[in-house]
């Protein structure tokens, strides 16, 4: 039954859908760590699922507490829902059979949406098979909290530190990196100078086409330790 409680405060997700570049960027890293049964926590309108299963995932489980969003998600997702390779639950965690188990479990931008992030990540470990995988992506640097963060519900931006507080304990990390070195100036300068609190299509799409390629070749350079984003993979 849909969570009438919950009520996302954003409208971005449909902007960001069209940031090819990234989504194709950030998914190379985490591809190899999906095993057959992947559990998507906050999965919006669908975009992750659409695009990350394409088939070869047999079972994914999508999970979106708001009415709205899920509405959109059955749409983006029905010829995946109708082949039973995608399930999709309007809820939480707490709605989820106690019992199931998953080999992945991923959160793409969505921790920094969670006000008891720590405590939501103990209760995904309580779901994680052994020797799965907890991937998490969030967007990085307290110090580029913006008037865009707080409009879209962020309660906070995460560093390395910060994030390896909120990890419960058993699991080990694989991968803690930064990404977008490039999207990260542009971000200081929103912060500082432009103070948008919603990106436009065309600023996503200037910052996918153009920003995106070139951070891909520089965040390597840099050893991945700058960057708007910051991706963590831990295995249990």
């Amino acid at each position: 039954m849909p969570n009438k409680s919950y009520e996302y405060m954003g409208s971005e997700l449909e902007v960001f859908s069209a940031a090819n570049n990234w989504r194709a960027y950030w998914q190379s890293f985490i591809r190899p760590y999906l095993g057959n049964r992947v559990l998507e926590v906050g999965a919006g309108i669908g975009s992750v699922a659409h695009s990350l299963n394409s088939g070869d995932i047999p079972s994914w489980t999508a999970l979106e507490p708001d009415p709205s969003l899920f509405s959109e998600l059955e749409k983006t997702l029905k010829s995946q829902i109708a082949l039973g390779s995608v399930r999709a639950y309007c809820g939480t965690l707490e709605d989820l059979d106690p019992t199931q188990r998953f080999d992945t479990i991923i959160y793409i931008d969505v921790l920094e949406h969670i006000e008891r992030d720590r405590e939501e990540l103990s209760k995904a470990m309580s779901y994680l098979e052994n020797n799965g995988y907890l991937i998490i992506l969030v967007p990085a640097h307290q110090y580029l909290y913006s008037a865009f963060d707080k409009a879209i519900g962020h309660f906070r931006r995460y560093d390395k530190q910060s994030l390896r507080l909120v990890i419960p304990k058993g699991l080990n990390l694989d991968k803690l990196i930064y990404l977008d070195s490039i999207g990260l100036f542009a971000s200081l300068a929103n912060r500082l100078l432009l103070k948008t609190s919603t990106p436009s299509l065309s600023q996503i799409q200037l910052w996918d086409k153009w920003m995106v390629p070139w951070s891909r070749l520089i965040d390597r350079v840099l050893g991945f330790r700058m960057g708007k984003s910051l991706l963590a993979i831990y295995s249990k």
